[in-house]
């Protein structure tokens, strides 16, 4: 289904009065509609309404408008900003209004025309279809018709649109068909009978609705321990990952891409560098999907807009990047936003608004910065969709402040928005602890909600340990203070215990290596690291309250295999075994030996 601002394609012709880089304005445009697509010029550059005042009309252009002059015409399309979805999307690479990189190579080479127009789905691949709905079947938005096993890994269903209610009179047949034939005919209430196409449009700027909201009590389980264990996202979730260039954001969002636990994952490349977006597109083709052993790509969606591309088509993207993941939620997946990085979004936000001479608000940003990120952020959620369906979407946004500094206006105004706060600590970065996700600035809103899920599935004792982690880690924030200014040798060995356990805490539990056989850590596995590390705490600080230096407690090769039990296998229960084994040993031992030392004194 089409969904249009209007009735039929605008037939009026507006003519430009100004030219400001993507910012044009025209007159002769009351016949147009707010949010309208229209074509600029000679080469027909795409553009979109984002003012009205009388006859005139300010237009955002997602094109150069390098060679664009007054008294130029502006027509019409009767639409607002749409793309395309259908079979087809996954595997797939976009720039941020839709446009298809591959075809666009194909047709253009390396630079890109302005004014190409290329359809966003390919109309003679050809689809094994399986037909789900029958003739005579009453159908709503959401139902499924058909489905296609689009990849190995993903069943497309081709499902009726929103808004649409009746009676199915035709629906297609089993076996292989193109991407440009209907679906269906459904006869509506008033006895009409309405085409259901495989390959549908839908705005961006639109939310898709659904049916109702759930709880997000149910943990997107990442396979990083800081994550999953001291700071858990939910399924449906938002999470921001801010830090300073160098801290680590793009390779922690490619973990969270290749481990998430998403069916669907959609990656916004949004004003990054060149190089860094080749990379991307350079890596996932060939990265695998570690629960089955197929390419990533075959759940993967990647949206590419480069620094160097119009910066209105920058800011489109975000936009195109959700509509697609309710989509697929809508199909009953769940799915995983990443946006690298809202602040590029931001950035063009600001150039616009500066083109418009809008009156600007803190640090030259617009005054609605905070309603725009609300409204992508609020998009995220579980969801019981139109079709019945339990669905979810989880937006992971990073965040690049400049200098690292979290004060900045795109970062305090996301934390309004997110309920995972992930910052990357520079120094962190610096000394090789990846991921740099800081433990004293990071948080979690979900922790109480997933509790449930992680005390049933993992360990009845979960909330209770990661609770008294973060204190051990807090505590030795302030110790660690004092350390500096007057050494640990002052220290009581209390303290200097606290201290301790938390290098073990850090080192053992916290690092993690994106690129080893560590890159994924399942739940239990943390668990069971925690689990030894406080165990050797509570057992050290008995030892320490009878009277036993902490030199004694510490000088056995047995503690220091602590901190490599990340290198275990997770289904290795004998070497958590075997190493738990060993530490009650060796303090059993120190605890004997003092005690007769003291009795033969």
């Amino acid at each position: 289904m089409e969904a249009k601002t209007n009735n039929a394609p605008n037939t009026m012709e507006g003519i430009v009065t100004f030219v400001n880089g993507p910012v044009i304005k025209a007159s002769n445009m009351r016949n147009f509609a707010m949010r309208e697509v229209v074509k600029v010029g000679p080469k027909k550059l795409m553009g979109e309404i984002i003012s009205m005042d009388g006859d005139d009309a300010t237009i955002q252009v997602y094109e150069d408008t390098d060679g664009l002059s007054i008294y130029e015409t502006v027509t019409g399309t009767g639409e607002s900003l749409s793309i395309e979805i259908g079979p087809g999307l996954i595997g797939s690479f976009f720039d941020g209004i839709g446009r298809p990189l591959d075809s666009l190579l194909e047709s253009e080479g390396m630079y890109i025309s302005p004014g190409t127009s290329v359809n966003m789905l390919r109309r003679d691949k050809t689809w094994e279809i399986t037909p789900v709905a029958k003739a005579g079947d009453l159908v709503t938005g959401g139902t499924v018709i058909a489905t296609v096993q689009e990849t190995p890994l993903l069943i497309h269903k081709i499902m009726a649109p929103p808004g649409i209610e009746g009676e199915l009179t035709w629906v297609i047949s089993k076996g292989p068909h193109k991407g440009n034939e209907m679906a269906a005919k459904i006869k509506d209430a008033f006895g009409r009978e309405i085409p259901i196409p495989m390959i549908q449009r839908w705005p961006v700027r639109t939310p898709r609705p659904y049916r109702e909201r759930m709880l997000p009590n149910e943990p997107f389980v990442t396979g990083q321990r800081v994550i999953d264990g001291l700071f858990p996202i939910a399924k449906g979730g938002t999470a921001c990952i801010p830090g300073g260039f160098g801290t680590g954001k793009t390779v922690t969002q490619h973990q969270l891409a290749k481990w998430g636990d998403a069916q669907v994952v959609i990656y916004i490349g949004c004003g990054e560098r060149g190089n860094e977006m080749t990379d991307v597109l350079e890596q996932f083709p060939v990265l695998e999907d570690p629960r089955s052993g197929r390419p990533l790509m075959e759940r993967t969606i990647l949206i590419a807009n480069t620094s160097n591309m119009p910066v209105a088509a920058r800011e489109a993207s975000i936009y195109t990047g959700i509509t697609i993941a309710e989509y697929f939620r809508d199909m009953g997946y769940d799915v995983a936003i990443m946006a690298d990085s809202t602040s590029r979004w931001a950035e063009a936000l600001r150039e616009l608004s500066g083109r418009l001479e809008e009156i600007p608000a803190e640090e030259g940003f617009p005054a609605y910065l905070p309603s725009r990120l609300a409204e992508f952020y609020e998009r995220a959620g579980r969801v019981v969709t139109m079709g019945g369906e339990n669905g979810s979407i989880s937006v992971i946004g990073a965040v690049s402040p400049p200098g690292g500094d979290f004060t900045e206006p795109v970062t305090r105004h996301t934390k309004r928005f997110i309920r995972c706060f992930w910052g990357l600590d520079k120094n962190l970065a610096n000394a090789r602890h990846y991921p740099a996700i800081s433990w004293i600035d990071s948080y979690s809103e979900y922790a109480e909600e997933v509790n449930g899920w992680f005390c049933s599935n993992v360990d009845p004792r979960w909330g209770d340990l990661r609770e008294e982690v973060r204190q051990i880690l807090a505590e030795d924030n302030k110790v660690q203070q004092v350390i500096k200014l007057v050494g640990e040798d002052v220290l009581p060995d209390d303290q200097r215990l606290v201290a301790f356990t938390a290098f073990l805490i850090k080192n053992g539990y916290l690092q993690q290596n994106s690129f080893g056989s560590d890159s994924y850590s399942p739940p239990l596995k943390g668990f069971e690291i925690l689990d030894v590390i406080m165990d050797f705490y509570h057992k050290s600080l008995g030892l320490i309250r009878k009277g036993i230096p902490i030199s004694l407690i510490k000088e056995d090769d047995s503690v220091d295999s602590i901190t490599h039990l990340r290198e275990l296998a997770p289904e290795d229960k004998e070497g958590f075994a075997l190493v738990r084994k060993r530490i009650n040993a060796h303090l059993d031992r120190v605890a004997t030996e003092r005690t007769r030392k003291l009795g033969g004194e």
